[in-house]
């Protein structure tokens, strides 16, 4: 269960530690508070931890979903997304917390594709 925490730039290395569990499909987990991303593992929830345990993370702000590599796309789907009374979904419903994801996550590994 490889989960990489990026730092200021991905690397080819980072992206073959991420798609140990997955090949095809890369797990994604950020803060969207602290803009923190990491990549990998089996489950949202173990990246979660790491979060949390290494950089204080509270679950409000940490949201998941993944890129899909043969289609080049990111994703906002995880059970980590669940969230009673905020988010009943495993989809990110708000429309503002989405864009929050997305862009962090862009921000962190919009070169994903070319070091693939």
């Amino acid at each position: 269960m490889a989960i990489v925490v990026v730092g200021d730039k991905l690397s080819r290395e980072d992206i073959k530690h991420a798609r140990e569990e997955y090949p095809e499909y890369i797990k994604i987990t950020a803060d969207i508070e602290q803009e923190i991303v990491a990549i990998g593992g089996e489950y949202h929830a173990d990246a979660e931890q790491i979060l949390a345990e290494k950089y204080g993370s509270l679950n409000a702000n940490v949201w998941g979903g993944g890129y899909t590599i043969t289609q080049d796309r990111f994703e906002v789907n995880a059970l980590l997304n669940i969230k009673p009374g905020k988010n009943e979904s495993a989809d990110i419903l708000d429309p503002q917390v989405r864009n929050w994801f997305l862009e962090t996550v862009r921000a962190k590994l919009g070169e994903i594709k070319s070091l693939i």
